[in-house]
């Protein structure tokens, strides 16, 4: 028996003349919920407030700069090479974790070097209690991404299948606000059975703006939505509309299309649950004093966070054309050193327990 959730909802609310997407409230809630935590460890380790506040800072610059120019270099630099000045729009684009696990432990080795040296604090130190917070950061921001609807699973029949609908919306409030005034998608609980997919269906109502005929909507349908949804491909298609698909018009004056949703694995929520376990799992070793061996809290947070990462990676649709015909994808390559450096920091942390 599959559970398909049908994800059509808004990316954020509107407060006044501003609209916050979750994905940012997420993304900070992650680091105050991080900043309480580090003020814990601070406050019992004797470290002053005035140096936490001054790490908060330093890390959400790390995390924004290094995530951005991750994407920039590692996905998509083909464009910007094109497009320099977007480099320093990141409401343009993306981010990317793997930037940030590079740009984090530089900005913050420089840190220790310049805020921690009168307290005695190491590099290591600092590390170890930062990314535990930095496990839950990514529990936040992974559901940020859900409800953004973007970084999902390849398309596929589970037992939790997601259809995310919100993308197919953006296309008509862009680009047909001036005949549609909304969509709306109502499951039918029927499926159509493909030779690879079981498409769950959906009765498509269309509320036309002012006066627009059926006419001028199945225009719209024939001319670009059939076209533009039907030979998406994979990694970016949500939906189905059949060929020979007409509207049908009701007694409220809205009309109505039979289309098909592509259900998708919602790796988001997979990753976000992942990461919650391992924060749970560090947190717990850190209150049973491992936090003392330096190195090995945050090695173990790179061989879990990033090993998951590979693992998760082979149920996600491609981020970039460019991945369709690698044996590993870019997140994968890029996980792989930090699980190396993990693996290293680990063992080290046993054996520099055993010299001393």
């Amino acid at each position: 028996m599959l559970l398909t959730l049908t994800w059509a909802a808004e990316r954020g609310i509107e407060i006044g003349p501003l609209f916050l997407r979750y994905y940012q409230m997420l993304f900070f809630a992650g680091f105050l919920a991080g900043f309480y935590l580090m003020r814990r460890y601070f406050s019992k380790e004797g470290v002053s407030q005035e140096v936490l506040d001054n790490l908060l800072i330093y890390t959400v610059v790390a995390t924004i700069i290094g995530a951005r120019l991750g994407h920039v270099f590692f996905y998509d630099w083909a464009y910007y090479k094109q497009h320099v000045t977007e480099i320093f729009m990141p409401w343009k684009g993306g981010l990317a974790s793997h930037g940030a696990a590079v740009v984090i432990p530089l900005v913050l080795y420089y840190f220790t070097k310049t805020q921690l040296k009168s307290s005695g604090k190491s590099f290591l130190w600092l590390m170890d209690r930062v990314v535990i917070t930095v496990a839950l950061a990514g529990a936040f921001i992974r559901l940020g991404n859900f409800t953004n609807s973007e970084i999902y699973g390849e398309p596929a029949n589970q037992q939790f299948e997601t259809v995310f609908l919100r993308p197919v919306l953006d296309y008509s409030e862009t680009y047909f606000s001036n005949a549609v005034e909304s969509l709306q998608f109502e499951s039918t609980g029927e499926v159509l059975e493909t030779d690879s997919l079981s498409l769950p269906q959906y009765d498509l109502i269309i509320t036309p703006k002012g006066k627009t005929e059926i006419g001028a909507l199945q225009s719209i349908v024939e001319v670009h939505l059939i076209p533009l949804f039907n030979l998406q491909k994979k990694d970016n298609r949500h939906l189905y509309i059949p060929e020979d698909a007409y509207l049908q018009p009701s007694n409220n004056g809205k009309f109505h299309l039979t289309v098909y949703g592509i259900p998708r694995l919602p790796s988001q929520l997979a990753e976000s649950l992942a990461y919650l376990v391992i924060f749970g799992f560090l947190f717990f070793l850190g209150e049973r004093k491992q936090l003392q061996y330096e190195g090995r809290i945050f090695g173990l947070f790179l061989v879990t966070v990033f090993g998951f990462r590979i693992l998760i990676e082979f149920f996600k649709a491609n981020q970039k054309a460019f991945e369709a015909g690698m044996s590993l994808n870019m997140g994968q390559w890029l996980s792989i050193p930090l699980v190396v450096i993990g693996l290293i920091l680990f063992v080290q942390s046993f054996l520099s327990r055993s010299k001393s």
